[in-house]
């Protein structure tokens, strides 16, 4: 019999080495830990507002590996994978006995391995570490590796780990990439064919491929359907196995790639980057770019920018018709290279004008040829109208009387309106800002077009737009752009602008503008929440003759507002108190814009006042002869037109540009007639009517 003693003393003796071996594991699993830092390593994403991907790039070796959550799968599949793949996965340390015990027994049956016993956390330890083949130290070593990873990760981080890196063919891993390439959408919401597909093909994932041996795909999908669908009603894995497999690969998303490329060089460290875009918002505009280039010519590239004012975000931006389009530049992203804006900062001198209270819109303006010492501006198509309405020639965007109003306010305040909103225009160099700059003299960006524009539609705060990536939109102190009223007045006079010919209706208000040589077309409109600014051109600052802001830009506007898919915002009502005036309604003042800009008297200055000479003062008028309705002839002399005649303090119908008018009397007796010109001088006579 043993005593007592020697038991104690065997017992002692095997717990140390059973210690011995333990510590001997530990410190072997200290010294060779699994690569899970490189394991981890997954595709560089840019995401939307909303988590969608934008665009992903491939690893070095040209691989497609899309980090994936749990969440980001159907949970469908998750079930399935763990039904099909290691059904005691949620319990097991790494390693199933059970299965490896089968395995085994397949084995030494059949001699040869006909399944390897591998749970998930196996699989993961082999993909990590890619084995040369199925041998037996590659299976310990395999056994090993599992056990080293269960003690270092969680269940669920395991499972992340196999449902990015699973092998699905070409350079395709994880079941993300699978299902953009082989379905065209996210892994949220699979059909069970799909999910069926998904879970069959990582065991033989280039002989199962659907796009290239799709017999070996269709057994494999229905091998699934029949061992993996728990739970799933036995009609619908019949319906399931009908479906037809996807007989092609798609391309995964790769929308804004500019943004994408600026997203990279701002944060190289970060495998994810989160922007202001909106996905639907830029599929829809970059349909249009594509469609678009198609049309205008083989050299012109165009680039859009969209913000939603109310949150101060950019939603969509177009760098280019074609990023990989040699021909087009098109890896230049034009929304921000400076170019000459042509008449699309108009606006904001005539809301300059508004707000010094120096116009309405009915203020009549002359567009007649002007010299502002030596500069000389004209019209687009070298013609003049003569004296128009405010609201005229701000749509009809004539350049006399923009620089009639700009040498008036002073160039330099336009600019430094500009500067409270954060944009400085490139300036020539060497050269003081003058007139010019009205009519593109000055360099601009699209970017910081939009951002102007966005002062006329927020008219009590003043917004910065966020850059899209990482900065977030933020309110600038002190006044708005504009003063309420004013930005009011030059929206209400811009929702008029007709809209290109064959455009889609659309209530939004909108600018063209033309560079000097036809070298930049633009077109920025807006509704009441959303700016969108366009611009047409050559990257190379060619000449494009024929090319103007009304005929090449404003239709892709138009067409760019209804494929965005956003929904039409009115535009904001006018202030209290704040409305259009008919020019009679007008502050003598404000009927006519007197101006002495170019350094010389107006030449309505040196008009003398107006006077009547027919029918002379205290006349007695015969008009008894005539057949009724006769109208009496009226004439005057000097004043300036347009002019209002009055009856009896009854104004007649219509306005007079000419000195000759007619008034039909409607009864007899004594009468009052007046005259008022353009800048409020009047002349009166009173006669008697004889009918």
């Amino acid at each position: 019999m043993i005593g007592w003693h020697k038991i104690a003393t065997r017992v002692a003796a095997g717990c140390v080495c059973v210690g011995m071996v333990l510590a001997g594991l530990l410190l072997a699993d200290l010294a060779f830990p699994p690569p899970l830092d490189e394991a981890d390593i997954a595709s560089v994403e840019v995401l939307d507002a909303d988590g969608l991907l934008l665009r992903a790039f491939t690893m070095k070796e040209g691989r497609w590996r899309l980090r994936t959550r749990i969440e980001d799968v159907d949970p469908q599949l998750i079930r399935m994978v763990i039904s099909y793949e290691d059904q005691r996965f949620w319990h097991h340390p790494g390693i199933d006995p059970l299965a490896l015990g089968r395995a085994l027994m397949q084995l030494v049956a059949h001699g040869h391995i006909v399944s390897g016993g591998s749970t998930l956390s196996m699989q993961v330890a082999r993909l990590i570490e890619p084995r040369e083949g199925r041998s037996v130290p590659a299976k310990l070593r395999q056994i090993a590796r599992a056990l080293q990873i269960e003690r270092r990760l969680s269940k669920r981080q395991i499972l992340e780990l196999y449902l990015t890196r699973a092998p699905y063919g070409g350079n395709l891993e994880g079941v993300r990439a699978a299902s953009l390439a082989y379905f065209g959408k996210e892994p949220r919401h699979l059909t069970l064919a799909q999910t069926a597909l998904l879970v069959a093909l990582p065991q033989m994932p280039e002989k199962r491929r659907p796009d290239l041996h799709p017999a070996e795909a269709l057994a494999a999908r229905q091998r699934v359907l029949e061992r993996g669908a728990v739970g799933v009603d036995a009609e619908d894995v019949a319906q399931a196995r009908l479906v037809a497999l996807p007989d092609r690969r798609l391309n995964l998303p790769a929308f804004a790639p500019h943004l994408a490329e600026a997203a990279l060089r701002k944060a190289p460290e970060a495998w994810q980057h989160r922007t202001s875009l909106r996905r639907r918002i830029q599929q829809g505009l970059e349909a249009v770019a594509r469609d678009a280039a198609a049309r205008i010519g083989a050299k012109l590239s165009l680039a859009m920018v969209m913000a939603d004012v109310h949150s101060g975000d950019i939603v969509a931006e177009v760098g280019s018709a074609d990023y990989f389009d040699a021909v087009r530049s098109g890896w230049i992203d034009m929304t921000r290279v400076p170019r000459s804006p042509g008449s699309a900062l108009k606006p904001f001198i005539y809301g300059l004008a508004f707000e010094e209270g120096l116009i309405a819109q009915e203020t009549l303006i002359e567009d007649r040829p002007a010299d502002f010492f030596g500069y000389r501006p004209r019209n687009f198509d070298l013609s003049y109208q003569g004296d128009v309405s405010i609201r005229q020639a701000l749509q009809l965007s004539l350049n006399v009387p923009a620089m009639r109003l700009l040498d008036a306010l002073g160039p330099v305040r336009l600019l430094v309106r500009f500067r409270r909103a954060g944009v400085r225009l490139a300036l020539p160099a060497h050269e003081a800002p003058g007139l010019a700059i009205g009519l593109g003299g000055v360099g601009i960006t699209l970017m910081d077009l939009v951002q102007l524009y966005a002062g006329l539609v927020d008219r009590e705060r003043l917004m910065r737009l966020g850059d899209r990536i990482h900065g977030q939109p933020e309110r600038i102190e002190g006044a708005p752009l504009l003063e309420p009223a004013a930005a009011w007045n030059v929206a209400d006079i811009l929702s008029g602008v007709l809209p290109p010919v064959g455009a889609a209706p659309r209530r939004i208000a909108y600018k063209t503008g033309t560079s000097y040589g036809y070298r930049d077309a633009w077109s920025i409109g807006f509704d009441g929440r959303y700016v969108l600014g366009v611009w047409v051109g050559r990257p190379d600052n060619g000449a494009v003759p024929g090319l103007t802001g009304y005929g090449t830009a404003a239709p892709i506007l138009f067409e760019a507002f209804t494929r965005s898919g956003v929904a039409a915002t009115p535009l904001p009502p006018a202030p209290v108190g704040v409305g259009r005036l008919a020019l009679t309604n007008l502050p003598i003042s404000q009927r006519r814009f007197a101006s002495t800009a170019d350094g010389l008297p107006s030449l309505f200055v040196a008009e003398p006042p107006p006077q009547i000479v027919y029918p002379p003062e205290g006349a007695h008028v015969d008009l008894g002869a005539e057949p009724d309705g006769m109208p009496l002839v009226l004439k005057l002399q000097g004043g300036l037109a347009p002019f209002r005649w009055l009856a009896n303090g009854k104004p007649l119908p219509e306005l007079s540009r000419g000195r000759t008018s007619q008034w039909v009397p409607d009864g007899d007796g004594f009468s009052i007639l007046m005259v008022i010109d353009a800048v409020g001088r009047t002349a009166s006579v009173s006669l008697y009517i004889d009918r």
